[in-house]
């Protein structure tokens, strides 16, 4: 009974209600609120009709509020705060700015960290749940995310015309291996340099854009990568690594892997071409959240610069 009473509660007249416990006074009250004081006088006999209660008692001073009122008030003051809190979460400017990074250790988490040391009155909301890019652009669509960092593949598709997209960096790609690795001690090797070696990376998931980029680039540099084995994680894969004379695997420059010093892992530049994975942002061209525009704006001025070297890009990437 009492949740059916607060659904059908009208929450125009619960302020007009405060309004006038707040001033004493209807006539006040009607004046606060730029109304007449029979829209006020109404506003309270439907209120007090729904809740079956008198709440005011006139007298020559003013409005007093009988037992019922008093017993009302403070409930009714935290449905006015939680409106206020409803439409504060979704309100763009007041609510916090929601981005999809894919995953907490890749280059965009880091990059959307230094968004926020440059702007630390924004909100953020970091999504990491989001797995393929064709998911991420119908959350963009739907409004549950209002960006997302992903390499846009766009062969043989066009993008909704309500999504915008930008190219927001270029990451290198770099070798990781063991130090029994017989690369372990390169400074840089080539594509050409990983022909024959086992590149191991269990975790590429059919259908991401990540496993487009690395499909493709295996057939354009002849490289052998082996996605064969269960994925136990990055932690797992690093100790497969750090323990092996042939495997090696692939990651992004910018991502940051933790694991013990004993590890002794080594991170080597591939150059001659260099492979570059591009991460681009994409959201919708109506929404007015103002933080999107200033993380764009930061995106812009930190576009990172490719290796002063001949690169390689996949055919489908977004250059814009």
């Amino acid at each position: 009974m009492a949740a059916s009473i607060v659904a059908d509660v009208d929450l125009d007249a619960v302020r007009t209600f405060v309004a006038i416990a707040d001033a004493g006074r209807f006539q006040e009250a009607a004046v606060e609120l730029s109304l007449t004081q029979q829209a006020v006088s109404k506003r309270v006999a439907a209120l007090e009709k729904d809740l079956g209660v008198r709440l005011f008692t006139r007298t020559a001073r003013g409005a007093r509020l009988t037992v019922d009122g008093q017993a009302f008030l403070p409930p009714a003051r935290e449905l006015l705060h939680a409106e206020a809190r409803a439409a504060a979460a979704v309100r763009p400017g007041r609510r916090a700015l929601r981005v999809d990074v894919i995953n907490p250790r890749i280059a965009p988490a880091h990059l959307l960290r230094e968004f926020h040391r440059a702007h630390p009155e924004t909100e953020l909301e970091v999504v990491t749940r989001i797995l393929d890019a064709e998911a991420a652009i119908a959350a963009v669509r739907s409004g549950t995310i209002d960006a997302s960092f992903r390499a846009v593949t766009t062969t043989g598709r066009r993008l909704p015309d309500d999504i915008e997209v930008s190219r927001a960096f270029d990451e290198p790609v770099q070798l990781l291996t063991g130090p029994a690795h017989p690369l372990a001690a390169a400074r840089t090797v080539t594509p050409a340099d990983l022909v024959g070696h086992r590149i191991w990376m269990p975790g590429l998931v059919p259908g991401t854009e990540w496993a487009a980029y690395y499909d493709e680039l295996a057939a354009a540099l002849g490289l052998t990568i082996d996605v064969v084995g269960p994925a136990f994680g990055n932690e797992a894969l690093l100790a497969e690594i750090a323990d092996s004379a042939e495997l090696a695997t692939l990651a992004g420059e910018g991502s940051r892997y933790l694991w013990p010093d004993h590890y002794d892992l080594r991170r080597i530049p591939v150059r001659h071409p260099a492979p570059i994975y591009p991460m681009s942002l994409i959201w919708r061209e109506d929404n007015p959240h103002p933080a999107l525009v200033e993380l764009r704006a930061f995106l812009e001025s930190r576009r990172t610069v490719p290796p002063d070297t001949e690169v390689w890009v996949p055919r489908w990437a977004t250059w814009s």
